[in-house]
């Protein structure tokens, strides 16, 4: 009876080890899935090119598509992760030219961009709700873009360069002729370029992300 006992707490025991290791590789998993994503959008983060009919100081890029993939398919926290990974990446790859104001403003759009659609599309988990969550979050990164570059980024840059507003925005009328100041600069160019990079970013992602979570399954969990 005794040797019984004891051979039911050795079985026991390793069933609880055992438990706790399946637990630990799961929780492990979306880690290294998160810091994967964020190496590859760190990667999009430097391959910018400059858009047509947009300022010359600001660029394009698609780094916002591993962010809010990974968003969808393992949650608002695992969104962070990456874009954390991606900023910090991005300073190991090709350091800064903007004295880190360029990375503050897009580390403040990638969150302002994903947390909506994650948080809108957790609440309606359909097609049709992804597609309403990504077309909100668009608009709410756009206009969260419009104030942030107003009262931080752009202010914050001309003092750091020892640059005039004005000369700023003499860039950016170069490429619209509606541009005569500060806030019509955001109203005329600014929005309509973040407007076309969030909306080129979710279509993107709304195109593949049933297929990518497919390929991912057991890897979010």
């Amino acid at each position: 009876m005794k040797q019984t006992c004891q051979d039911a707490a050795r079985e026991a025991l390793a069933e609880k080890t055992a438990a706790k290791s399946r637990a630990g590789g799961i929780a492990v998993r979306p880690l290294v899935l998160s810091a994967f994503m964020g190496a590859v959008s760190a990667v999009l983060m430097a391959m910018e090119f400059p858009v047509p009919l947009a300022p010359g100081f600001v660029k394009m890029d698609f780094s916002d598509l591993p962010v809010i993939l990974g968003g969808f398919i393992m949650g608002p926290l695992a969104g962070m992760r990456i874009i954390a990974v991606k900023i910090g990446l991005s300073f190991l790859l090709k350091g800064t030219v903007t004295m880190g104001v360029g990375e503050l403003a897009n580390m403040i759009g990638s969150v302002s961009y994903m947390l909506p659609a994650v948080l809108l599309y957790r609440r309606w988990h359909t097609r049709r709700g992804a597609a309403l969550s990504l077309a909100a979050a668009t608009a709410c990164a756009a206009a969260s873009a419009l104030l942030y570059n107003l009262f931080l980024i752009f202010p914050v840059y001309a003092r750091l360069y020892g640059m005039s507003m004005d000369s700023i925005v003499a860039m950016a009328r170069a490429t619209s002729p509606w541009v005569t100041d500060l806030f019509s600069m955001m109203l005329f160019s600014m929005l309509p370029f973040n407007l076309f990079k969030y909306a080129s970013v979710s279509v993107i992602a709304f195109l593949v992300y049933k297929r990518l979570r497919r390929l991912l399954k057991g890897w979010s969990d």
